[in-house]
């Protein structure tokens, strides 16, 4: 088989990007409760910011062009406080904090609820998102133009502009079965590694002010295409949920730049 090599551009986002905005959202999100026509609505009517990702237009050899417009992968944000009062804002919170009752100490679920819910400190929801087959190079010129826009979003007094913190859900996922590690308790304290489904998030979750993670096993089927395994290591997927303060965006972004500047 030749290798075929795909070139991606970013565009502003519009109308016809809906449904590939939608199955992206419903990759991350998989079974929760979140209403996702919302959400993608609300992204599509803030376009001023955020981009999608399509294929650069191929040559005209093969004739059809109808799916020229799959989107492959999309960046944006939902100020979770100036939306206060959407479905989408408000069961985002929700499921964050009812994750994090299920997975953390009490002071940290008393710490994520009050920043959430601190009107005078904007958190931003920051979306990610991308097909498996779309290199993390991608992710630079991304963020870069999604930080541009928002500074200029906060110039101009657009919505959206000012966050003081940056969530984000990212996929990841950890292996099954530490081999071995039950002798004598030894490796107990090996933490389990966390791995990225976009690579590049591994920054973010440096930066971080307080992350933590919870399983999907059970609502992911698989759907992300075949079995979650790596050169056959079973592995479990995840979400982690990270709260960034927005002045580590810029060392963030100098991480990516290092990494990811072709």
């Amino acid at each position: 088989s030749q290798e075929v090599n795909v070139e991606f551009e970013a565009h502003s986002i519009s109308d016809n990007d809906y449904d590939g905005i939608k199955k992206l959202l419903q990759q991350l999100f998989l079974k929760a409760p979140i209403n996702i026509a919302e959400l993608t609505d609300i992204l599509i009517q803030q376009n001023h910011i955020g981009s999608v990702i399509k294929q650069a237009e191929v040559q005209e050899e093969s004739g059809e062009d109808e799916d020229e417009d799959e989107v492959f992968g999309f960046i944006s944000l939902l100020n979770l406080t100036e939306r206060k009062g959407t479905e989408c804002a408000e069961q985002i919170k929700e499921l964050i904090l009812s994750l994090c009752e299920k997975n953390c100490e009490q002071s940290m679920v008393e710490q994520l609820d009050k920043l959430l819910n601190d009107t005078t400190k904007p958190v931003g929801f920051l979306l990610n998102e991308r097909f498996i087959n779309v290199p993390p190079q991608i992710a630079l010129p991304m963020h870069q133009q999604l930080q541009k826009e928002l500074a200029e979003t906060q110039r101009t007094n657009k919505p959206c502009g000012k966050c003081y913190y940056y969530l984000l859900i990212s996929k990841t996922f950890t292996e099954t079965a530490k081999r071995s590690s039950k002798r004598r308790g030894e490796g107990t304290q090996q933490r389990e590694e966390l791995m990225f489904a976009n690579a590049e998030e591994e920054f973010f979750y440096e930066k971080a002010l307080l992350t933590f993670s919870y399983s999907v096993q059970e609502e992911s089927d698989s759907c992300l295409g075949g079995r979650w395994s790596f050169d056959d290591v079973p592995m479990k997927p995840l979400r982690t949920v990270m709260l960034i303060p927005s002045d580590r965006m810029n060392a963030i972004m100098d991480k990516l730049k290092e990494y990811l500047s072709i």
